[in-house]
């Protein structure tokens, strides 16, 4: 598996969890059960710890990295994505918190110290500058990313169909790996 230490920190991967083997996991990192994390995605947790939930998928080309603690900001800035949370194709997130249940869409970039809270979608290619607050139950979309219009009841179950549906693929790709003959 793709997985190095950093310093005293190695990662931690949670049971039926899938890495694709060009998926690298750096660190502080800690993965909840049935979680996956695909290929070429990066979780560098060296200099602050990342923390992702249970059923979630970090997508293809994915980046999640940290910043430091220092003596203006003794916490520094973790990463924290919480359960059933799809993080899609080429986001980079840095330090920010998501919530359950979310739906971060393609190529769209998360800075420090960004709270997004449960049921939000982010529409693909949008920017969240430092420190903004995305309101649960709202599309937000652009650079920077504005509150576009609330959720529909089916948009909102979606997030947990997307994040099951990416378990079921996972859980074939460890099925499929499982009955491959050994040489």
């Amino acid at each position: 598996m793709p997985l190095s230490p950093y310093l005293n920190s190695f990662p931690e991967i949670s049971e039926n969890c899938y890495i694709h083997p060009s998926a690298q996991i750096i660190g502080d990192v800690q993965i909840g059960p049935d979680s996956s994390i695909w290929c070429n995605a990066v979780l560098r947790g060296d200099v602050n710890h990342i923390r992702l939930g249970r059923s979630s998928n970090f997508q293809d080309l994915a980046m999640g990295h940290v910043s430091h603690k220092n003596a203006s900001k003794p916490a520094g800035s973790p990463l924290i994505i919480g359960d059933y949370v799809t993080i899609a194709h080429s986001v980079i997130l840095h330090g920010c918190n998501i919530g359950d249940e979310c739906l971060i869409g393609m190529g769209s970039i998360v800075m420090d110290d960004v709270i997004i809270h449960k049921h939000v979608m982010l529409g693909a290619g949008s920017l969240v500058p430092p420190g903004k607050v995305l309101e649960s139950g709202y599309l937000y979309v652009g650079r920077p990313a504005v509150k576009v219009r609330a959720l529909t009841a089916e948009e909102i179950s979606y997030f947990k169909y997307s994040a099951e549906h990416y378990v079921r693929i996972k859980n074939n790709y460890l099925a499929s790996a499982v009955a491959q003959p050994s040489e």
